[in-house]
């Protein structure tokens, strides 16, 4: 997940109770009616700002109570510190859950397991707007070939840098990711008291761009199986060339090991770094910050000139739970929340990119800010395996460890990316089991 005002690691650790779990009893259990009139129960996330986006949301409901006379919405905001406790103790009780939610897109595999969530893909290939959705988004929703909801926004990462810092090193930005940090390593030279490029031992999302753009991957399936491929020789490049960014050089490791996303982009909005790796969502943090008018974004470059880093497509999206009695409805009311006017309105409201093409397109034209990420989602992105074990993978830290070992000189790359394949394995054979 990658989320406005909060960063998609986060986000799937306060899942991790769900991915973890056993089926609860609810598992497979399918409501005894659909019933076209009453009461729909919707849980979304409760945002920093948290106006617009209800303003965005009513007018979506008001227009569909209008085409359902009789129908009743009612839409609570869920706190983040608590929506995983809840989800999970709806999956167990469907007496008290919601028809509708909003969930993160790194968790519709681990929902999927626990029979939280109804199968729409019927109703999701009829829906005209659905055409345009971008591939990654719709493999947010997919299981096993199957849809469990609708994308509501995504959220990528692109490289932000410091135009004065630039410009007074007579520097331009890179085009390369090996240019990327031989620029790194002249601006700490110049600049002793600034990092060349932020980075975290603990920023996942920041540094499998790293991976994927050397040609490795996290893990390849065969049938309904994964296994963990981030030993392989193409992944331990990658990784290497992240992991290479940390020292004295660039941003030491004794502070940089520690950082996650979030800690990233706040050194760069306070001036203590010229680039760091940071999402659209990340725009209001640096336009808060020291750094506002002296900063540009593009996308990460890949290893060829002019290429881009694939980057991980994060977002949430927006479900209905097979439980509900009101399964028609809720899948009309899904659509209403996840459509092409919603997204535009979210846009507007919040910065929230859409997942469709030419919504995303025309977000662009009026807000060129967005470009570089808009880019950065033609180019191409990745995701994470559609498993319910990546909850717990991503949960435990395996990456971060991994990548925390290295820097720390604990262990060389092959050592340390073999540890967390051994770990990955052992986390997806559980989910099989």
């Amino acid at each position: 997940m990658k989320l406005p005002a909060r960063l998609v690691a986060p986000v799937a650790a306060l899942f991790v109770t769900m991915a973890a779990a056993c089926a609860p009893g609810t598992s497979g259990a399918r409501p005894t009616e659909d019933a076209r009139t009453g009461t729909l129960r919707v849980w979304l996330f409760q945002e920093v700002g948290n106006k617009p986006k209800e303003r965005v949301v009513d007018t979506a409901v008001a227009a569909f109570e209008k085409r359902h006379p009789g129908a009743d919405v009612q839409v609570e905001y869920i706190p983040v510190e608590t929506r995983a406790q809840r989800v999970k103790a709806a999956f167990n009780d469907p007496s008290s859950a919601p028809d509708v939610i909003e969930y993160g897109n790194t968790d519709t595999a681990g929902y999927v397991k626990d029979g939280g969530l109804a199968d729409v893909s019927a109703e999701f290939a009829a829906w005209a707007d659905a055409k345009d959705t971008d591939p990654t988004a719709r493999a947010s929703v997919t299981v096993d070939g199957k849809v469990y909801g609708a994308p509501l926004f995504v959220g990528v990462r692109a490289l932000y840098y410091r135009t004065d810092v630039f410009r007074e090193l007579g520097l331009a930005p890179p085009r390369t990711l090996a240019e990327l940090a031989a620029t790194a390593r002249k601006i700490r030279a110049a600049r002793p008291a600034m990092y060349g490029i932020a980075v975290g031992g603990a920023y996942t999302y920041g540094a499998l761009p790293f991976l994927w753009a050397h040609g490795g991957g996290l893990a390849t399936r065969t049938g309904g199986t994964y296994t963990a491929a981030v030993d392989s020789a193409a992944a331990r490049r990658g990784i290497a060339a992240y992991t290479s960014l940390f020292g004295d050089h660039n941003c030491p490791a004794a502070t940089c090991a520690s950082m996650g996303g979030n800690a990233t982009v706040t050194a760069f909005a306070s001036g203590r770094a010229a680039m760091a790796i940071g999402g659209d969502f990340s725009r209001a943090a640096v336009e808060a910050g020291k750094v506002k008018g002296a900063y540009a974004v593009v996308p990460l470059p890949g290893v060829t000139p002019g290429s881009i880093a694939p980057a991980f497509a994060g977002g949430n999206n927006v479900g209905v739970l097979k439980s509900s009695s009101h399964r028609t409805l809720a899948v009309d009311l899904m659509k209403s929340l996840a459509g092409k006017d919603t997204q535009r309105a979210l846009f507007d409201a919040m910065g929230f990119l859409p997942t469709y093409t030419d919504v995303r397109a025309e977000a662009a034209r009026k807000q060129p800010f967005v470009k570089p990420f808009t880019d950065t989602l033609a180019a191409g992105t990745q995701f994470v395996p559609a498993s319910p074990a990546w909850g717990q993978i991503d949960a435990s830290l395996i990456l971060p460890t991994m990548f925390q070992e290295i820097v720390s000189g604990r262990k060389d790359v092959a050592a340390a990316s073999a540890g967390a394949a051994d770990r990955m394995d052992a986390a997806f054979a559980g989910a099989a089991g």
